[in-house]
């Protein structure tokens, strides 16, 4: 039965996060710090090879695919997007305490979207779509192992909604430049739209990788 890999991993640190900032479709770049960061665990740490990158069209997203995998055969999908905040966009939520709309969505709920923002329910259909181009795509090209770089709201509504085993919202969650390693066969994937999650990244060395690639 043939797998195929896809490493899930999230942009570094921008400015925005540190200000704890709803950023979702706004375009900000990696802050200097974030940039740091992520050359520091290129040069410490093992990011598997892989074939092809995928990544968010967000500049923090397409920076951080150039730092980690530098040179390689790389596309933007649009699907990967963080979650289109809406009014909250680039605000605090000391910023917006005190907004009724701001009380309300914070209840929860997949149809619950903030003020011209994007539903939880929307986010997942495009998360679905964005995993179904991508399998559809390695298989087409004949690839087995690829790079997904993307925000930390999009890994974590994947890995809750098609992952298994399934993990509480605590273990979906993943550092700057820190992701998870998934793998699929065509055929658990059209007949119930999983994949396994195999570990998280990146890996202490290259002989982490290989011990991965042979499972």
């Amino acid at each position: 039965m043939k797998y195929y890999k896809l490493h899930l991993i999230r942009h570094g640190m921008t400015a925005a996060n540190t200000e704890g900032r709803y950023v979702g479709l706004t375009d900000v770049p990696l802050s200097a710090d974030g940039i740091k960061e992520l050359y520091d665990k290129a040069d410490k740490l093992y990011y598997p090879r892989v074939q092809k990158v995928y990544t968010s069209p967000l500049k923090r997203c397409t920076q951080t695919a150039d730092i980690l995998y530098h040179g390689a055969y790389t596309a933007e999908l649009g699907l990967l997007a963080e979650m289109d905040f809406g009014d909250f966009e680039n605000k605090t939520a000391d910023e917006l305490s005190g907004d009724p709309a701001y009380t309300e969505w914070l209840k929860g709920g997949p149809d619950n979207p903030p003020p011209n923002g994007e539903s939880a329910r929307d986010v997942v259909n495009r998360c679905f779509e964005a995993l179904n181009i991508i399998i559809s795509d390695m298989m087409y090209e004949g690839f087995t192992t690829v790079a997904v770089v993307t925000h930390s709201g999009i890994i974590m509504d994947m890995l809750a909604c098609f992952g298994l085993p399934k993990l509480g919202p605590n273990e979906c969650r993943c550092g700057f430049g820190e992701g998870f390693e998934i793998a699929v066969d065509a055929a658990m994937w059209q007949r119930s739209g999983a994949f396994e999650i195999l570990g998280r990244l990146p890996f202490e060395s290259d002989e982490d990788s290989k011990d991965s690639e042979e499972k």
